[in-house]
């Protein structure tokens, strides 16, 4: 199985997730942090300290019982984790129905889709995927990854974010905005976020970027040197 990778937008969207032991309690924090309008969570047993601090995130509803097919409505992703394996497929079975993304944790034979190792630096996220086949090798990678990619990353990504609509606002054209952000990232911009040299980045930024944006360095460099 050769899986197609998807970033999903997750705003105005209506999670499930069926049980919150620890796994759960995971998979509820990142769905929250990813700006679903709502998640639902449906367990059996009461929460425990650990997962009230989850449920205290504004999007989350917490009800104690048992899942239903009707919790479905409306629902735009679910996740099960549960050691019910009738209930799973229960699940599963009822989201392929009704086309909804599904998700059984550890259970790929089951899923609609699987859920990658990330690894998150601000704003840049790197999933890492076996196909299902070797999580702890996803695992590995995304550790690797990490002592690979330093906060400069993250750091270049806001600059970026911060520069991009400015260069837009010009109006130069795809062609000449295109070779701004490439030069940009193929100077040595990286390693003077790394070193926090503002005097070096500044100068990068100034060999790059349209004069007209000059006065402007301060401001995109804020914070970030």
């Amino acid at each position: 199985m050769r899986y197609y990778p998807l970033y999903a937008d997750l705003s105005r969207k209506r999670c499930l997730v069926v049980g919150a032991g620890e796994v759960g309690r995971r998979k509820i924090g990142t769905l929250a942090a990813c700006g679903a309008s709502e998640v639902l969570v449906l367990e059996t047993r009461a929460p425990d300290a650990d997962l009230l601090d989850t449920l205290a995130l504004p999007s989350v509803i917490f009800e104690q019982r048992s899942f239903k097919d009707s919790d479905l409505d409306g629902r735009f992703l679910v996740i099960a984790s549960t050691s019910n394996e009738e209930l799973n497929w229960r699940i599963s079975r009822a989201c392929e129905e009704r086309g909804i993304l599904c998700n059984i944790v550890d259970q790929p034979e089951k899923c609609s889709f699987i859920v990658p190792a990330l690894f998150t630096q601000g704003d840049l996220t790197v999933a890492i995927s076996t196909g299902g086949g070797s999580p702890a090798l996803a695992r590995k990678i995304r550790k690797e990854l990490g002592e690979f990619l330093g906060s400069e990353y993250g750091a270049v990504l806001v600059l970026m974010s911060r520069l991009r609509p400015m260069v837009l606002e010009l109006g130069l054209g795809s062609p000449r905005n295109a070779a701004i952000f490439r030069g940009l990232v193929d100077s040595g911009l990286l390693d003077a976020l790394e070193r926090k040299d503002q005097a070096m980045a500044s100068d990068l930024l100034a060999g790059h970027i349209p004069g007209e944006l000059h006065a402007r360095i301060p401001e995109i460099l804020d914070g970030l040197c």
